[in-house]
């Protein structure tokens, strides 16, 4: 906890601690919040060979209830992490009611974040189109302790014609030049990425609209992230309000990228595809990306969703904690489209290695091939048209040979079914966790994400449908 809590509040943190030791639903191998409530990843970054995990975090409200801090966890191998004193608590004129989402950047031995700072002022307004200042504040810091803080781009400094919505900086540098985007919501309800250019990483000058003049997609625009990957320039974003499709823009918010080119001279990111979701599953948004010393574009995600009621729930809030974050995924780039694909790393939590090659004619199940925490691997040798897999108390991966679907039963909380169209599935990737899964498709072409919280003692997996598999199992140390 920060040095301002109380003793009353560290003596209700240990009990949630106490309480959330016990929980069957706390996860074994993905971060979480000690207590309370996660979201977003912030300033992700490796420095000193050290990653560096920071994320929202409300530690005594695991409804996020409350003035958001950035929490901090560190590790030297992306598996085994430590929990890290609060780095960023709200407790300035300018982020009194929350330190909000940023990211960092790297310079002179020195990790410089930028985050919103986020101020309520007193009255009768709506916080969106009144009442409401986000700062974009700059922190000096090596890492763990803070030796400068300051606003570089106050609220009023924003241009006009914005509504109070200005937050979410992420910072990028280009031949010498450090630019920062922002994500924004127009007086007219419609989402913007905004650009500004700085020398120094302390003095920015606002360079216009980065991207969004010519492009409308729902009311806002949250966590924008640029990058370059194998020569192609990426754009990141988390939009609000996007109207449901069949298969596309099924959870309340999305999040997700457009392939494009920058027009350096007059900072313009031009569009070359169409918008396309990062994951497909119910529990993904605002996912922030780093380079780290390897030469890794490594993405983060907030495992989780906010406005989701009464849709679907998480019963952990009762339990003291609620959300979690993904998995990290490398990025590459196909020449098409994104893959998300899980580090090799993560291979040193796998226990004994189990297999079967199988001829599914009908079913398939087999004592060992069961589980609550484990890495499932399934490389589907000829095409099919018909493929079930049954994981945990009611969760089900299905193929007709057109659509790949998750599903949940009771043990979703009210997560019923998402689904994409698929012309060829060849392999898939299952990380299981307690409360969680991850779903990657054909060497990362898609992800499914989802908590799901089912009952104990029922982890058979089971195979249905018909064709050849050659299927891997490794149960994770818990």
């Amino acid at each position: 906890m920060c040095a301002k809590e109380t003793d009353q509040e560290l003596e209700k943190q240990a009990e949630l601690k106490a309480k959330i030791a016990q929980d069957d639903w706390r996860l074994h191998f993905h971060l979480m919040p000690e207590t309370g409530w996660m979201n977003d990843p912030n300033g992700l970054c490796q420095f000193n060979g050290v990653y560096h995990f920071y994320h929202q975090y409300v530690p005594l409200n695991p409804e996020g209830k409350a003035a958001p801090h950035w929490g901090h966890k560190t590790s030297t191998n992306l598996v085994d992490f430590k929990e890290e004193a609060i780095f960023l608590s709200p407790e300035h004129s300018y982020d009194r009611n929350g330190v909000y989402s940023g990211s960092a950047i790297v310079k002179d031995d020195r990790i410089h974040f930028f985050y919103t700072g986020n101020v309520k002022k007193e009255g009768d307004h709506d916080y969106t189109f009144s009442g409401r200042e986000q700062h974009t504040v700059h922190v000096i810091s090596d890492g763990y302790s803070i030796e400068k803080q300051e606003v570089v781009i106050p609220h009023e400094a924003y241009p006009a014609g914005f509504t109070d919505h200005i937050r979410d900086p992420k910072v990028f540098e280009k031949e010498g030049h450090y630019y920062l985007i922002l994500g924004a919501r127009t007086r007219e309800s419609e989402g913007k990425i905004l650009i500004y250019q700085s020398e120094d990483l302390s003095q920015w000058r606002y360079r216009g609209i980065f991207f969004g003049d010519d492009y409308s997609l729902g009311y806002m625009w949250e966590c924008p992230d640029f990058f370059q990957l194998d020569g192609q320039d990426i754009l990141l974003f988390s939009p609000q309000g996007v109207d449901p499709q069949a298969y596309a823009f099924n959870n309340l918010y999305q999040s997700g990228y457009l392939l494009g080119e920058v027009d350096w001279e007059n900072l313009k990111f031009k569009p070359t595809s169409e918008f396309i979701e990062l994951d497909w599953g119910f529990d993904f948004y605002a996912p922030q990306t780093f380079l780290d010393q390897k030469g890794r574009r490594l993405l983060w995600g907030w495992m989780g969703l906010g406005d989701t009621s009464p849709e679907y729930s998480n019963p952990t809030v009762s339990r003291g904690w609620q959300h979690a974050a993904t998995l990290p995924r490398e990025l590459r780039f196909n020449g098409q489209r994104l893959l998300q694909q899980p580090l090799p790393e993560q291979q040193k939590l796998r226990g004994r290695h189990l297999s079967w090659n199988v001829e599914l004619k009908d079913t398939f199940a087999a004592p060992e091939l069961a589980g609550e925490v484990y890495e499932l691997q399934v490389e589907l040798t000829q095409q099919r048209e018909k493929l079930q897999i049954r994981l945990r108390q009611d969760t089900t991966l299905s193929y007709d040979g057109q659509t790949f679907s998750l599903s949940h039963g009771p043990s979703g909380y009210g997560r019923k079914k998402r689904s994409i169209q698929l012309p060829e599935l060849r392999q898939i990737h299952v990380f299981m966790d307690t409360s969680s899964i991850e779903v990657f498709l054909n060497d990362g072409e898609y992800t499914f994400t989802s908590r799901l919280y089912p009952q104990k003692e029922q982890n058979q997996i089971v195979f249905s449908g018909a064709g050849n598999l050659a299927i891997q199992l490794w149960p994770f140390s818990t």
